[in-house]
């Protein structure tokens, strides 16, 4: 960070507080840096930020394919709930390409007037290699979003399929999007991102209410079939529209009920599994990433490849030797059975 630049974890924090956007969006990049410096100062920045959010907080997340009209009902929703007097933080995840490791990024142009309130904050961010809809930043991008005063966060997963359940553990809520061919859509969704779903919205109503109704009939037939994410909810079916006045109405009467404070202590307890499980994952990433970096290793990973594409090496045996040699390293006991 430049000279000019808050440089301590409490300066930073501090900064975002006071409602700094600019604060808030260099802390957002600090996060999704891969630097080693960075990842540093962003640990720390995060566990100032985590101390500091001082009043309860909604964490939603929206999901479904492309075209299903994620970011157009997203807008309006953040619009609505301003309007209610809740401070809207958006986090759109984009796909990035596997080729370039680029992302378009341009969420902020499809919520024109949200990207622009008072009240509200969109940050696209790339997925980058990350699987399961969100980014690696996306946990803590939230912590500083609550931070900066936002009381309701939405994720906008990148929209790739069924495969988006990662989504759930960043989240008190998830909600998947489809729209009203319930035939086709309940084919390619199956189970999956139902499962993990706390409800569905059938988007576009406004186009066909009558295929809406059919499709809410059919996904609540489903969804009785599956297990419930949450022993206290019934996942509702709800169809919307984000183009007609009243068009979100029955689904904010959902949310408020999803959030009641009845209902806090197990929203609570659902962030804590979701912090372990994150914990899990993050370490086993990173301990990858250091270990497969040191140079000795880094050798002994080139040279499996060459043998695996030269002389045919199943994966699996140059996988088995490599374990063996990294565990001779770091214990500098002979394993069991080695291949070595």
């Amino acid at each position: 960070m430049s000279q000019d630049r808050p440089t301590s974890a409490a300066e930073i924090v501090s900064e975002v507080r006071s409602g700094n956007r600019r604060a808030l969006s260099i802390a957002l990049s600090l996060v999704e840096s891969t630097a080693s410096a960075d990842r540093r100062l962003a640990a720390e920045v995060v566990e100032v930020a985590a101390q500091v959010i001082d009043r309860p907080t909604r964490r939603m997340g929206l999901t479904g394919a492309p075209g299903v009209g994620k970011s157009t009902l997203m807008e309006q929703l953040g619009m609505e709930l301003i309007a209610r007097n809740h401070r809207v933080a958006v986090l759109a995840v984009d796909p990035s390409s596997r080729r370039t490791g680029g992302s378009i990024l341009g969420d902020k142009m499809r919520m024109p007037r949200l990207a622009v309130h008072n009240e509200a904050f969109v940050r696209p961010s790339p997925a980058r290699d990350t699987l399961g809809g969100t980014a690696e930043a996306t946990r803590d991008a939230i912590t500083l979003c609550e931070a900066a005063g936002f009381d309701t966060v939405i994720v906008e997963t990148v929209g790739v399929g069924q495969s988006e359940i990662e989504a759930s553990l960043l989240v008190d809520a998830l909600w998947l999007l489809v729209l009203p061919t319930a035939g086709d859509d309940l084919q390619g969704i199956k189970r999956g991102i139902m499962e993990v779903a706390d409800g569905v919205l059938v988007t576009k109503r406004d186009l066909d209410a009558a295929a809406a109704d059919r499709a809410c009939t059919l996904y609540r037939s489903a969804l009785q079939l599956l297990q419930p994410s949450s022993p206290n909810w019934t996942p509702p079916v709800v169809a919307v529209s984000a183009l007609v006045e009243g068009g979100l109405s029955e689904f904010l009467t959902v949310l408020d009920g999803f959030f009641s404070p009845d209902r806090a202590s197990e929203i609570d307890q659902r962030r804590r599994q979701q912090r372990l499980v994150a914990f899990d994952a993050l370490l086993q990433r990173r301990i990858s990433e250091q270990v497969l970096s040191a140079v000795h290793i880094a050798d002994r990973v080139h040279s499996a490849k060459e043998q695996i594409r030269n002389d045919g090496l199943p994966p699996t045996t140059a996988v088995t030797r490599l374990l063996d040699h990294i565990h001779i390293t770091v214990t500098d006991e002979p394993p069991e059975n080695s291949m070595l």
